[in-house]
């Protein structure tokens, strides 16, 4: 290990693994109890996932040991099998982890929905919670969720002994501490556990305390086949490899958000908390999982590499095995208020408004629900069900509404928009809300659509042709994808719509999309109704969407931060080519994006400038040329005449003997660009703006046939490809 290193490891990784030492020992105990396991299979577990997790992980700052996530999963497999049986069931879940991660399906588990994951969570959370109040209480938890919940009440108004106010003052440590104290060294279930023992022990106090054998080596339960079906078995093997892996793909992703190191190798990860689990089983440990509690304390506490891992796990075996007499203190009520808290926190009420503000509460209750008064598997289950319904609720999902003139109006024009998705489940909805336009009437129906279906279309092609005979006329007006067009077509098998969104695509291709007369709306004749049927779109779909923003900027003035000055040619679009809107950029176009120099004679773009300059105060002027500049082909070939507007015009651009000598074209435009950047230096309100260092002047070309845009930045072409 070179020296730089090892003082990395020494200055950062050693403290941290002695904080996540800290804390997992506690943990581990409690959920060693919580799941009806020897207590010292949760400290082996904490070794295991520590040292073998740990150095082969993908997640290297990812701390592994024993979860309240699987303690109800192992507490019934413990009653339904035994020990033997439940460790024997643990390697065989990490064999099976150790296939998905060598099939590479890490990704696949992040699949299942956030919303089932944080139920299940938040489940098995509060089946923590009401056992391990019980015990608290000085009481014993009892088999099942539901016997916990019909006794609870008489526990509360029972008897109760020493166990309470240990376990009230376990809490008050566990909750006070992180507010009171900011030292990571000393983490809170820690000092919550001390805190609770040197008490018992002072007072002299008669409670359950925590059991381990003398030489712990020598009791390890080593694994034995189930006595019990096979099918039952396996639904066990699955089940913990299922969750076991879950929990730690999910705590990896949530880790990597944590610090700047590299991103975790979700297949690996997998590999590695196999492996963990098959030699925990394997030694008679509970199963191992990457766990958030312990690897946030790990990146919190400056953890740089995995050597704070598998360190953390030396010196839980460390102190299993040289302070036995010291473990075996702690009272049981004060791992039980520890598992109370952790349990609390697994119910996370940000969780709650999260899914309630995407509408995926449902999911998140069911599947807590179903944790709680049934079991886990079918609390999972119901969760996924009911998300599944809720997708296709929502793929099937459209709003139709309904405009017209008004009651008393007589005929009119109707205004019928179908958002959403439309399927054939939606097709009688649509047909109900089409029947309520009175006959006779104009109906314009707008399609903003995501999907539409065979079903779907034949259904408003049915009622358009039922309403045209009954002396009606409708109009079919579509956004975004093209799938009447491809109805019409018969290609609503294909791929993806090519049809081009009425924002990129020019007015004639825009008209012949609407009319089914190509070329035909740039022709005399033709040119008014295009300019009114392209006016009418923009009252029907844009204005609506526009009129707040534009509101805004009428009541507080325009506050452009950029002047572009362009030229004149139709196929510049300054907002599609700079991503603007309105408000965003003073504009000036002219035949060559020309700047005449101050004093010139041409008082037009001058008055912009200065008004741009001193009035409205923009941080940015830009000058952009295009390939293609009929003005630069003309200042190339000297065409135009002197005595005419456009020669004389020309004649601004700048002196003849400043043109490159080149015939490339692109070379003539960058060089126009930089003469009137030079031309826009002759004013005196852009001298004072740039010696106030308020100004800054850009160039840029855009080259109409790649649709690229290079920024001249201090003379330098800078490609925005």
């Amino acid at each position: 290990m070179a020296m730089s290193s090892l003082r990395s490891v020494l200055r950062h990784d050693l403290p941290a693994s002695l904080v996540v030492f800290l804390i997992a020992i506690p943990l581990s105990l409690g959920i060693a109890a919580a799941s009806g396991a020897p207590l010292f299979a949760g400290l082996l577990a904490a070794v295991v996932g520590g040292i073998v997790a740990g150095a082969i992980s993908g997640a290297p700052l990812q701390v592994s040991g024993p979860a309240a996530g699987l303690t109800v999963i192992v507490a019934g497999t413990v009653l339904e099998f035994g020990w033997a049986g439940t460790v024997a069931i643990v390697a065989m879940a990490g064999a099976v982890q150790i296939g998905l991660g060598l099939s590479r399906l890490g990704r696949a588990a992040l699949a299942l929905s956030p919303a089932v994951v944080h139920g299940m969570l938040a489940g098995i959370g509060i089946v923590i919670v009401i056992g391990q109040v019980h015990v608290v209480l000085g009481g014993a938890a009892l088999s099942s969720p539901l016997d916990n919940l019909r006794e609870l009440p008489g526990q509360v108004l029972g008897h109760h002994d020493g166990s309470v106010a240990i376990g009230a003052l376990t809490v008050a440590v566990l909750v006070l501490w992180p507010r009171l104290v900011k030292v990571s060294l000393l983490p809170a279930a820690l000092i919550a556990v001390v805190a609770a023992t040197v008490t018992a022990t002072v007072a002299g106090l008669d409670l359950p305390r925590v059991a381990l054998s003398e030489a712990p080596l020598t009791r390890m339960v080593l694994p034995r086949w189930p006595d019990a079906p096979v099918a039952e078995v396996l639904v066990a093997v699955v089940t913990i490899a299922l969750v076991a892996s879950v929990e730690s793909l999910l705590s990896a992703v949530a880790v990597d958000k944590l610090h700047d190191g590299p991103r975790a190798n979700l297949n690996r990860e997998l590999v590695a908390q196999g492996t963990a689990n098959l030699v925990s089983g394997a030694l008679g440990g509970l199963p191992v999982t990457g766990v958030i509690v312990r690897s946030s304390a790990n990146v919190a506490a400056g953890a740089r590499t995995r050597v704070s891992t598998v360190l953390h796990g030396v010196w839980v075996a460390v102190f299993v095995l040289l302070f036995t007499d010291v473990i075996e203190l702690i009272p049981l009520s004060a791992l039980a208020a520890v598992l109370v808290v952790v349990g609390v926190r697994l119910v996370d009420l940000a969780h709650l408004r999260t899914f309630a503000r995407h509408r995926e509460l449902p999911v998140y209750l069911v599947t807590a629900g179903g944790v709680v008064f049934v079991d886990l598997m079918v609390g999972v289950a119901l969760g996924i069900a009911v998300a599944l319904v809720l997708t296709v609720y929502r793929l099937a999902r459209c709003d139709v509404r309904c405009t017209g003139p008004g009651p008393g109006a007589g005929t009119g024009r109707w205004l019928v928009t179908v958002t959403g998705t439309l399927a054939f489940v939606t097709a009688g909805r649509l047909t109900r809300e089409l029947g309520t336009v009175p006959p006779g009437q104009t109906v314009d129906v707008e399609l903003r659509l995501d999907y539409l279906d065979h079903g779907a279309y034949e259904a408003i092609e049915d009622w358009r042709q039922t309403y045209e005979r009954d002396g009606g006329a409708v109009r079919v007006h579509e956004l975004h994808h093209g799938w009447l067009h491809r109805a019409v077509a018969g290609r609503l098998g294909d791929g993806k719509s090519t049809h081009v969104p009425r924002f990129l695509a020019s007015w004639s291709q825009w008209q012949a999309a609407q009319t089914g007369q190509a070329g035909q709306a740039g022709r005399a004749g033709h040119a008014d109704s295009a300019m009114a049927n392209g006016i009418d779109e923009f009252q029907r779909s844009v204005a609506p969407l526009v009129r707040p923003h534009l509101a805004d900027l009428a009541a507080k003035g325009q506050q452009p931060q950029q002047l572009f000055i362009t030229c004149a040619d139709s196929r510049v679009v300054p907002n599609l080519i700079t991503a603007s809107g309105p408000g965003d950029l003073f504009c000036v176009r002219n035949i060559g994006n020309i700047v005449p120099p101050h004093g010139a004679g041409d008082h037009s773009v001058g008055a912009a400038v200065e008004y741009a300059v001193d009035v409205l105060g923009v941080a940015t002027i830009t000058v952009c040329g295009h390939s293609g500049c009929g003005a630069v082909r003309a200042l190339m070939a000297a065409s135009a005449a002197e005595d005419a507007a456009l020669g004389r015009w020309l004649r601004h651009a700048g002196a003849a003997g400043a043109l490159p000598d080149t015939d490339c074209e692109k070379q003539h435009c960058l060089a126009n660009i930089r003469r009137q950047l030079d031309h826009l230096r002759t004013y005196p309100s852009v001298e004072r703006a740039l010696a106030a260092d308020r100004l800054r002047l850009v160039g840029m070309y855009f080259d109409l046939a790649e649709a690229r845009v290079d920024v001249l930045d201090d003379g330098v072409v800078q490609s925005r490809s």
